[in-house]
């Protein structure tokens, strides 16, 4: 292992990139993605390392790239967003192209194989969590946080397949008496992201970052089934010549959030530096409370799960892939990912221009 931003972390190297994880709350970055004539790095580090705030749960003082919640939020007897995202994962099998971890949960008494590989020629992630022995109704989410702190106001851009409902974390997301703003209207249901509501008045356009700098914001959004034509759920960011993406299928995570911190938040670990990220997160659960309010089912009237049954002798195997391209300038926001053939997936942009990314999009499907 080597340490990495303070925390010891695995390492898997190949020529496409460069990927850390920590040991403790396999916690995914810096990956480098060795893009031709440069490297890339959208993950984000914490502007914070581990040791400096050794009293409060590894999921914030570690906090970076990407992780497993299991279950996702806060829950009565365990940690926030699950040991999954705070304790020690053990590394099992790996080779040349892979990592595997495996952990025995005492919170949700469920017994999780991580497993993170990549695939020759591509600049792609494809995860694996294979849950077993969970027993009842859980919340869960992958939780990568992107890093636009590096572009112009404004410049990066994030958008999403087609949602069939979305809202403002429905309360306060942010307590002023925490030190923490918000700049979005509590509970507002919107069609478009490029038009939601603030607490002001009007409208700001979600799918332009970073914006809205000194506040902290959540939504969420929900898709409908996979089809023939769209057999995944997709969530992209335009970066700076690049795109990030990730692929899903619907039935697994029905939702995506968007914690969108900008400085909203003043307190420690945070004190106002946390700058210019974003969490692009695929869940099942109910916005980011914890799980036992998702289990209440408050979004049942809208089609949207918020919970999963796990049944002891049934596992459960969920994935997910990110991945990035390079793009030419003026490629603007995803507007559409879709499927080229078995193998690859085609990226258009707002400009009309499409490029074509190696993919197995079928591990999702």
């Amino acid at each position: 292992m080597e340490t990495i931003h303070g925390e010891p972390s695995y390492h898997l190297g190949t020529p496409e990139m460069d990927l850390y994880i920590t040991a403790r709350g396999g916690q995914m970055s810096p990956v480098f993605f060795h893009l031709t004539g440069r490297d890339i790095s959208p993950y984000s580090l914490a502007p914070w390392v581990p040791a400096e705030y050794p009293e409060i749960p590894p999921l914030l003082s570690v906090l970076r790239g990407d992780f497993l919640c299991f279950p996702f939020g806060g829950q009565t007897n365990g940690p926030p967003h699950g040991e999954t995202a705070n304790c020690e994962w053990t590394r099992v099998d790996s080779d040349s192209r892979s990592l595997r971890f495996r952990m025995e949960t005492e919170d949700t008494g469920a017994t999780v194989v991580k497993t993170i590989a990549t695939r020759e020629g591509q600049h792609a992630i494809y995860f694996e969590y294979e849950i077993s022995g969970a027993d009842g109704d859980f919340s869960y989410g992958n939780h990568p946080i992107i890093d636009f702190s590096g572009l112009a106001e404004r410049a990066g851009r994030v958008t999403t397949s087609a949602f069939h409902w979305a809202s403002v974390f429905p309360g306060q997301f942010s307590d002023p008496s925490a030190g923490e703003t918000q700049a979005l209207a509590e509970g507002a249901v919107f069609t478009d992201l490029r038009e939601v509501k603030l607490a002001a008045e009007g409208t700001t356009d979600l799918t332009r970052y970073p914006d809205r700098a000194g506040n902290e914001d959540l939504v969420m959004m929900a898709y409908g089934p996979a089809t023939d034509e769209q057999p995944f759920a997709w969530s992209a960011a335009l970066l700076d010549r690049y795109v990030w993406f990730s692929l899903k299928n619907p039935a697994d995570f029905p939702g995506t959030i968007l914690w969108i911190s900008n400085a909203g938040r003043t307190a420690p670990p945070w004190n106002g530096r946390h700058v210019g990220r974003m969490g692009i997160e695929d869940v099942c659960s109910h916005f980011s409370d914890g799980v036992d309010k998702s289990r209440l089912d408050l979004l049942g009237k809208q089609g949207v799960a918020t919970t999963r049954k796990f049944r002891k002798d049934q596992p459960v195997t969920l994935r997910s892939i990110h991945a990035v391209a390079a793009v030419p300038d003026g490629f603007g926001a995803v507007i559409k990912i879709v499927p080229q053939g078995g193998k690859a997936v085609a990226v258009t942009g707002e400009s009309g221009v499409e490029i074509i990314v190696p993919l197995e999009w079928g591990f999702v499907a």
